[in-house]
């Protein structure tokens, strides 16, 4: 019996129509297709996210539904261009929305910048951190113009790496993903036994 698919839930945390980082983030997805990824893009451009509401955010609607895709993925590409050296908004806007349905699963990040993008790969990782995730020990950061233009990677470069990130993302989340269902089934201690079902 083969190895369910490891969901991958591809996050475009760029509002602009031409973005590079969407231009990443599909190449990313694609790639993970074709290595037997299901893969589940979120782009805010196409579904808009409300700011976030503490207050009133759990009860609007389309909530349900996309708490479910961040709960089902396995693994989180965050794709955002860095923007005066941190994330954007609706990068963070997003995060803001969940923090539960993150923990134990692993994040890889994706940062569009001119200035290497290590202050906002960093803040992902601290966000990653506090929601009790995993972060690939590295991140993809790359230019427009050097490293995408038109629409197009061209930098050979940025897709040796990336071929690099796609392999990584899916072999040490494919292991996350097992660990974390084995730990929520089963009765060891360890951070993932707080989400543990309830018993009844």
């Amino acid at each position: 019996m083969s190895e369910p698919a490891l969901n991958v839930l591809a996050v475009v945390g760029s509002l602009q129509r031409t973005s590079i980082t969407r231009v990443v983030i599909q190449h990313v997805a694609a790639q993970m297709r074709r290595e037997g990824c299901a893969v589940d893009i979120l782009d805010f451009l196409k579904e808009p996210l409300a700011l976030y509401n503490p207050d009133t955010a759990h009860d609007l609607p389309g909530y349900a539904e996309l708490q479910a895709r961040v709960d089902r993925a396995d693994v989180i590409l965050l794709g955002t261009p860095d923007y005066h050296g941190s994330l954007s908004g609706a990068m963070k806007n997003f995060l803001d929305h969940f923090w539960h349905e993150f923990a134990g699963k692993l994040f890889a990040t994706i940062v569009a910048s001119h200035e290497k993008g290590l202050t906002v790969t960093d803040q992902l990782r601290t966000v990653a951190r506090q929601c009790y995730a995993w972060t690939l020990p590295y991140g993809i950061a790359f230019t427009e113009e050097l490293d995408v233009k038109h629409g197009q990677i061209v930098s050979e470069t940025l897709q040796q790496r990336l071929t690099m990130f796609t392999r990584d993302a899916r072999v040490y989340g494919s292991v996350l993903a097992h660990q974390r269902l084995a730990d929520l089934s089963g009765n060891d201690p360890g951070f993932m036994a707080r989400h543990r079902p309830k018993q009844t």
